[in-house]
């Protein structure tokens, strides 16, 4: 197949499954099959569900619905009666997270993927690549039964000629390897330009293409001072892929705990996040315990990218906050509030009690860095308009 076949065979498979080409960006044979099985619905248990479903390349690669995100934040799977436990992650500038490992020096867990880790990198080397292989699987998002469920489709598919011209025309006659091949695919494309291009106005700002603003310029200046915010969110990624509690509270509409079949502690359940992953790795008490409530640390980067003003997203693993001015508020002024009597109080009643309810694991929660930053609020929102700088799509104004 020539190259300009292969391009006109690319181009009708993604109208064919409704991935708009991008003009003018050129992905390698890889990342383009990576796109394909990225947007293939059929790769689900109801061929009703791709990746994308949940990371949506309009809202900045996390959940795109946005009755979703206006109500509990968390996405059913392929049989929609089934809920997941967290708000999808964004995909996008994933790429340079390491294999799960402790940093004896900062004395803290670095890299993997999932806000647990449980992504570990340990087995393929690559966390990003073993992240896009759980969904399938997982009961309560694509579902599939197993991993040859997975193979069969992507070798049963119109773009199978792809597959084999990627990874070999023997790759489909094993399972255990043409499924890692999947997977490398996947991450190929999460991390290929079209996923991760750095085109924020941040980034034109950096590069002398554009100018902040004097409200953006000061939310700069404090989110690398007074708000401490790149303590953890460090440019240019906008994260150092550690772990924290936030001290987060409950999300009184997360449907996991209602999920009976998956669920069994119902409204006693507690997110463990990367303690309890260790702990079920296998590790001394001493060590998972240090961690219990922590989370992955989350880019910034597209924290406020949506395809229209007055589209809702969620923030924050669990999906609590609605709104953007809501978590910088948290953050400033967590323990200068009193708790909220009810512990599932949601964030638009705490704002409007001017409490905030418990955290949902106490013990670890970080109170160095976050909880009682001392911000205005014209500082609040003049980190809210920094943040908003970070939304990849940004079109350079050309100069007179």
């Amino acid at each position: 197949m020539s190259k300009s076949q292969l391009a006109l065979f690319l181009t009708v498979l993604m109208v064919f499954f409704g991935v708009a080409p991008v003009v003018g960006q050129d992905l390698t044979d890889q990342e383009q099959l990576g796109k394909l099985i990225f947007f293939d619905q059929k790769l689900s248990v109801r061929n009703n569900q791709s990746c994308a479903a949940c990371h949506g390349p309009e809202v900045g690669w996390t959940g795109p619905v946005a009755g979703i995100n206006k109500t509990g934040g968390v996405y059913f799977g392929s049989i929609r009666t089934r809920f997941g436990n967290r708000k999808p992650p964004t995909v996008a500038y994933a790429g340079d997270s390491p294999p799960l490992y402790y940093d004896e020096d900062e004395e803290a867990w670095v890299g993997g993927m999932f806000y647990d880790g449980r992504a570990t990198g340990w087995t393929l080397g690559d966390p990003l690549a073993e992240q896009a292989q759980g969904p399938f699987l997982n009961p309560v998002e694509q579902a599939l039964p197993g991993a040859s469920d997975v193979v069969a489709g992507v070798c049963g598919s119109k773009y199978a000629p792809l597959f084999k011209s990627v990874w070999g025309d023997d790759v489909c006659s094993d399972v255990a390897a043409a499924y890692d091949a999947i997977a490398f695919s996947v991450a190929a494309y999460e991390r290929s330009p079209e996923v991760s291009p750095f085109s924020a106005k941040y980034d034109a700002y950096v590069s002398g293409q554009a100018k902040l603003t004097e409200q953006e310029a000061l939310g700069e200046e404090l989110f690398h001072g007074k708000a401490k915010c790149a303590n953890c969110h460090m440019p240019p990624l906008f994260t150092d892929y550690t772990y924290d509690n936030l001290g987060l509270p409950r999300n009184p509409v997360n449907p996991f705990y209602t999920q009976e079949e998956f669920n069994p502690d119902g409204w006693d359940w507690v997110d463990s996040g990367l303690g309890d992953f260790l702990k079920s790795a296998g590790y001394a008490e001493e060590v998972y315990a240090a961690e219990w409530g922590k989370q992955k640390v989350p880019t910034m980067r597209n924290v406020d990218k949506r395809p229209g003003r007055g589209f809702p997203k969620a923030f924050g693993h669990n999906a609590y906050f609605k709104s953007l001015e809501g978590i910088v508020h948290f953050y400033n002024t967590r323990d200068e509030k009193p708790e909220c009597e009810d512990p599932f109080t949601s964030e638009k009643e705490a704002l409007a009690q001017g409490c905030w309810p418990v955290a949902e694991v106490s013990k670890t929660v970080n109170k160095d860095e976050l909880g009682s930053l001392g911000l205005s609020a014209e500082e609040e929102g003049a980190l809210v308009a920094f943040l908003k700088t970070l939304s990849d799509g940004y079109r350079v104004k050309p100069k007179k």
